[in-house]
């Protein structure tokens, strides 16, 4: 393995890439790392290689992240989303050449992904406190009772990011599920993990809580099958499973009754306009009767 060099000749200082949990950034407790490369077999960065015991933490601490941003106000999410956003944008031209290199995509090419990502980001930071209008609302019943159905969160969501859409699809499945007030523990793409973990570096120089998102690197079906049985996950995300893979994961998400989103093969074409769909995935339906008074 070479060493870059600066045009001046000095030793460029290299990046050391490390997992996200619980608003921090430790190495994998198995100090394994692996290498990433890009479109043509050129080494890019080694990147932490996580293990079932990260898994572990990371739900931890999503877990204990929960109850305070799912008791934050929608206004206040849609506030700190929004602020993400505004570091994308401010980091843009770092996302687009770790896109063109893990895609393999022209420099033009990259920019647009990544314009279209962080214009995402924004799409679904505007929906946090509009959400509870459309997907819930006021039932007509037979009595005097009101009777209103609200949206709330489903808890800690593991999400497998999208294998090969390195930014654009990753904001993709991980925005919605924290729009709504859950909690996630994010496994990378195997093959291009460098966008996310840059990712985590701009949600813990925001004003995210820490632990609401973890970010692990490494292998998808070794995190994807303790996050798939943990007992204290609510939800799982299949964007980044294959066919076999995602029909173990679903088998395993039954043993808790969890949530389970899983797209239909060949379908994801993350550049189209999203619905709600995401949004409402891992929402669940709290209905409250009340009397009137009359």
């Amino acid at each position: 393995m070479s060493t870059p060099e600066t045009s001046r000749g000095r030793l460029a200082v290299l990046k050391t890439y490390k997992l996200y949990v619980g608003g921090k950034f430790p190495r994998s407790e198995s100090g394994r790392v692996y290498e990433v490369t890009d479109g043509k077999g050129q080494w890019l960065a080694n990147a932490p290689l996580a293990s079932r015991k990260d898994a572990r933490d990371a739900v931890v601490a999503a877990r204990k992240a929960f109850g305070g941003w799912s008791g934050a106000t929608a206004y206040n999410r849609g506030q700190i989303l929004y602020r993400i956003a505004e570091m994308l944008e401010g980091r843009r031209e770092q996302f687009a050449a770790e896109v063109a290199a893990a895609e393999g995509l022209t420099k033009a090419k990259a920019q647009a992904a990544t314009d279209a990502a962080i214009d995402r980001w924004v799409w679904y930071a505007g929906w946090s406190d509009k959400l509870a209008q459309v997907v819930g609302g006021a039932n007509p019943v037979a009595g005097p009772y009101f009777n209103l159905s609200t949206p709330e969160p489903t808890g800690v969501v593991a999400v497998l990011a999208p294998q090969r859409s390195s930014l654009l699809g990753l904001v993709s499945v991980l925005a919605p599920v924290l729009v709504s007030g859950n909690t996630a523990v994010l496994v990378t793409s195997r093959t291009a993990p460098l966008p996310a973990l840059s990712l985590a570096e701009v949600l813990a120089t925001s004003d995210l809580p820490g632990g609401v998102v973890n970010v692990l690197s490494g292998d998808t079906a070794e995190l994807a099958r303790p996050l798939a049985a943990h007992q204290d996950v609510n939800a799982i995300d299949l964007a980044g499973a294959d066919g076999d893979l995602a029909a173990e994961l679903e088998a395993a998400a039954a043993e808790n009754l969890k949530r389970v989103l899983r797209p239909s093969p060949g379908t994801a074409d993350w550049t189209a306009t999203p619905g709600l769909d995401r949004l409402s995935a891992f929402l669940e339906t709290k209905t409250v009767w009340h009397p009137i008074g009359a």
